[in-house]
């Protein structure tokens, strides 16, 4: 297998995108600037554009393979991977409201310079609302799952896997374009100088908020099996670390089940289970980090953070969406614009910055996402130990 290079990781390609951004708007005039407005504008369109396609491409597909699989076990990992997301999610919001109010985030916005107006717009309106989106792709595929419609679901997996290609070929691909374009205007108007010292708190805050949910995790578990945690924890460090490498949870599953395959403490069986699946539908780190990601953004560009009630809703639905998530770098976020744009208001600029700041912690979160497998594998041990 051919060796990865830096230069094709994703990350990096961000990185570099950040770094052309921020130089392009801090030197370049006026006239320059519309037309790097007007690119960020049309790619901005293709991506917003994709959202239903991704929603509907991923979520019905997925709970096709779920029903069709239905199984006491299965229903029990389902369950505890959405409240190990939602969890993370409401722990988030809950950290956001205590901290973000401390973080100094400036609310003038007076010293910013104007945008130019763009030269042109290219609208591409999305084929359906984002919730119009989660509704069909939900009732499709409960529908299926219910009748058994084989050819029904063997088109929906034709479709995920259409989908799929267009996100890696087209959307990720243009992705650091975006990007760059976005962090042009926002070095061109001041609010990259203004606010950096609060994005860089943030991803601190976040991978600490990682082991607080970790350690939540692991704590229930051991209630629940009434073994001691530790003697899972323990073995994970390969797994952690072969994630933050990877930033994959396919690549990093052989890894995974070797670490806990070494614990005395989980059922072999049911391990062999527990893992793949939750390298797949356990997202709790990326959930986590997502949210409050959208808090810290949200104040910096709109000045406030959306109120309880909507953030409670927002972390509802994350849930479901993160169960469907692409298996792609920053697949969670990717499958969640439609939240972020729909349930949250956010426009291109702060659909930017989540796909930025996200992607460049992405790692962490992965790392998150699979040592919190090993936790849900010691609660269906427990559950299940008279079987």
């Amino acid at each position: 297998m051919k060796k990865k290079k830096i230069t094709d990781h994703l990350v990096f390609r961000l990185l570099i995108a950040v770094t052309i951004g921020v130089i392009l708007g801090v030197f370049v005039e006026q006239g320059l600037m519309q037309i790097i407005s007007t690119i960020k504008y049309v790619l901005g369109q293709l991506i917003f554009y994709s959202v239903p396609l991704v929603i509907i491409g991923f979520i019905a597909p997925s709970i096709t393979k779920l029903q069709e699989k239905a199984s006491k076990l299965l229903g029990q990992a389902v369950s505890i991977a959405y409240l190990s997301s939602v969890g993370a999610a409401m722990f988030s919001i809950l950290a956001g409201s205590l901290i973000i109010p401390y973080l100094h985030i400036t609310e003038e916005t007076k010293a910013l310079r104007e945008l130019p107006e763009i030269i042109f717009k290219l609208d591409i309106p999305p084929i359906m609302p984002v919730m119009s989106a989660l509704v069909l792709a939900l009732f499709v595929g409960l529908a299926a799952a219910w009748t058994k419609a084989e050819k029904v679901a063997s088109l929906l997996d034709e479709i995920q896997a259409m989908i799929l290609k267009l996100v890696e070929k087209i959307i990720i691909p243009i992705l650091p374009f975006f990007i760059a374009t976005t962090f042009a205007e926002l070095a061109y108007e001041g609010t990259i100088t203004e606010h950096l010292p609060v994005f860089l708190t943030v991803i601190i805050l976040v991978l600490v908020g990682h082991f607080i949910w970790l350690t939540v995790l692991y704590s229930i578990a051991g209630l629940i099996s009434g073994e001691n945690p530790l003697e899972v924890v323990k073995h994970y460090l390969p797994a952690y670390l072969t994630a933050v490498g990877t930033m994959s949870s396919a690549a990093t599953l052989p890894v995974s089940l070797k670490s806990a395959g070494k614990s005395k403490v989980l059922d072999k069986e049911i391990t062999n289970f527990a893992i793949p699946l939750g390298a797949t539908i356990h997202l709790c780190g990326s959930v986590l980090t997502e949210t409050f990601f959208v808090m810290v953004i949200s104040k910096v560009l709109y000045g406030s953070v959306p109120p309880l009630a909507t953030m409670f809703l927002f972390a509802l639905l994350l849930g479901i969406f993160a169960i469907g998530a692409p298996g792609v770098p920053g697949g969670t976020v990717m499958a969640s614009l439609g939240l972020v744009t729909g349930i949250l208001g956010f426009d291109q600029t702060g659909v930017g910055l989540v796909l930025t700041i996200f992607a460049i912690q992405d790692s962490f979160g992965t790392a998150c996402n699979i040592t919190g497998d090993g936790a849900i594998a010691l609660m269906l041990s427990g559950l299940n130990k008279k079987r």
